[in-house]
């Protein structure tokens, strides 16, 4: 297993950017792909973005296509998730995931390791 602890949530404005890490311990941090979920108040975690191992392939949902970005630096067992343009929808508690193996992966039900969560606030 891998451990995850995100930070880099807050409160921002509508049209304000901020970028969340994850760091992992734990196990090869390369083994994993990992993904960013959201979930809202009233709302299903849902995928924001993914990665694999090396960075090679991303996916994005679409209402995040062309303002978020997530990248990772396997050298300091950190993804990160670029998040531009913000809009109140964005609001929900964001985390970050790990799945072993090298395969692009969306689905929250190939992530078995969790982080605890990190809010992001964006007023209108």
């Amino acid at each position: 297993q891998v451990q995850l602890v995100e930070s880099g949530g807050g409160l921002v404005q509508a049209g304000g950017s901020l970028r969340l890490s994850c760091a992992a311990s734990g196990r090869a941090f390369s083994d994993y792909g990992m993904g960013w979920f959201r979930q809202a108040p009233g709302k299903e975690r849902e995928v924001v973005a993914a990665i694999t191992w090396n960075g090679g392939r991303t996916y994005y949902t679409d209402s995040v296509k062309g303002r978020f970005t997530i990248f990772r630096d396997n050298a300091k067992n950190t993804v990160y998730l670029q998040m531009n343009s913000l809009k109140s929808e964005d609001t929900a508690v964001y985390y970050c995931a790990a799945s072993f193996g090298y395969v692009l992966v969306a689905d929250r039900r190939d992530f078995r390791s969790w982080g605890q969560g990190t809010q992001v606030t964006v007023s209108s």
